[in-house]
């Protein structure tokens, strides 16, 4: 049924509600005679209704943009009449509208502490070249910072054989019972940057392998490869301090990265040591950035260690394992070195190694019956050592501590590529 309604009628209600149009007109059918329709007999009716008709148009036009119409600029100025070119969809444009990016200049009042490692003959060592860690005056890879001395890795070796996982164990095989020949094959065929030798024997629960023999192996794996090396304890803190304390004399004149002192044992043994014999120092602590603070600062009041002689190592978690974490507190150290903070303003170590602690990254398959397929983990674990160095590249780490030449050979790729080596 229709209701007839004219313009006479609307044109009453509108004087008589002090020009408000009432909601009891909006029902039915409305039909008018085309004869009838005249502003100069009703003005009022005609202003109020084309209004209405105006907004119902423009209302049903973004309606079909929203459905994917695309409209041509005569009815977008008719939808948008004040130019703003609002839009309830998705609307294709022929031109994106010009917009200038202007990179926004931070510059920290402070520069991170450069550390050389490794002595050549100029120095009074036997390593072919040395490496120099930090030195950054703004955060990583920032476009411009020319005081970046790159990302190095150092592949880790063990002074006897342990269990690793597969994809790790059958690229060593052949040298797991000869540390020195491992570290001459982590340089020579992996290209590794400096090699880790782990001390892991010394553990008295282990095989508790004297100080003494201990420095024997150090002595062998300098003369195995020329790159500058790291020395680990097993993680003994009874017995790491006597451990590090002779590799260090064995090592005299090399400058190795003594790794590691920490608040749990005798640090003091080992900041001295380095002080003796000019070696450096990783400070470890574990995600607790007043902790870091704390050991860094009696390793040089205490011990007398230069401020280039040090190098931190808050810990590292693995992708899926505390990743984020680790991330949070390495970026917290680096702004606060860049922002003032002395005692924070070190180069960073990480060790990625530890990505091989996930099960994700070493299990054939999930132990869940319900989880998808994991994948090939020939590839999964070099895959999940290389997202967690590259996550903590991006933090501000400068070193890290390595096992698979796969995940060595993507995370040095990326990494160059971002600092434009």
């Amino acid at each position: 049924m229709k209701k007839q309604i004219t313009l006479e009628y609307i044109e009453k209600l509108l004087s008589e509600s002090g020009s408000e149009i009432t909601d009891e007109i909006i029902f039915g059918d409305v039909v008018f005679d085309k004869n009838d329709i005249s502003s100069d007999k009703y003005p009022k009716a005609v202003e109020f209704l084309g209004k209405e008709t105006y907004e119902a148009a423009r209302k049903f036009a973004e309606i079909a943009i929203s459905l994917g119409y695309v409209p041509d600029s005569d009815l977008i100025d008719f939808i948008y009449p004040d130019k703003r070119k609002k839009t309830c969809g998705v609307l294709k444009v022929n031109e994106l509208i010009p917009q200038v990016y202007k990179r926004q200049e931070i510059k920290y009042q402070n520069k991170i502490q450069e550390v050389v490692l490794g002595a050549t003959k100029a120095d009074g060592g036997t390593r072919k070249n040395k490496i120099v860690l930090g030195g950054e005056k703004n955060v990583s890879y920032f476009p411009g910072d020319v005081s970046f001395n790159g990302n190095y890795v150092s592949l880790d070796v063990f002074d006897m054989p342990i269990s690793l996982a597969r994809a790790v164990r059958e690229r060593y095989e052949d040298v797991l019972e000869d540390p020195a020949e491992w570290a001459k094959k982590a340089v020579k065929e992996y290209n590794a940057d400096m090699v880790t030798l782990h001390l892991i024997s010394t553990d008295p629960s282990i095989k508790d392998t004297s100080a003494r023999e201990a420095s024997k192996t150090v002595e062998n794996v300098l003369q195995a490869v020329d790159v500058p090396i790291i020395i680990g304890g097993s993680g003994n803190p009874e017995k790491d301090p006597e451990v590090l304390e002779k590799a260090a004399e064995a090592a005299e004149g090399e400058r190795v990265l003594l790794a590691s002192a920490n608040l749990n044992m005798d640090f003091q043994r080992i900041g001295k040591a380095a002080v003796k014999y000019g070696h450096a120092v990783l400070s470890w602590t574990q995600m607790d950035i007043n902790s870091q603070k704390e050991l860094n600062r009696k390793l040089i009041r205490l011990c007398n260690l230069n401020p280039d002689s040090l190098v931190m190592d808050p810990t590292t978690a693995a992708l899926g394992y505390g990743l984020d974490y680790a991330y949070s507190n390495m970026e917290r150290i680096r702004l606060s070195g860049l922002s003032g903070d002395l005692e924070l303003a070190f180069p960073l170590s990480s060790g990625t190694t530890n990505a091989w602690g996930a099960r994700e990254a070493w299990m054939k398959e999930s132990p869940n019956p319900q989880d998808s397929d994991w994948g090939m983990r020939e590839y999964r674990g070099p895959l999940w050592e290389a997202v967690t160095g590259l996550t903590l590249a991006q933090a501000g780490n400068d070193l890290f501590m390595m096992m698979h030449p796969t995940a060595v050979a993507l995370l040095k790729s990326i990494t160059k590529a971002l600092g434009g080596k």
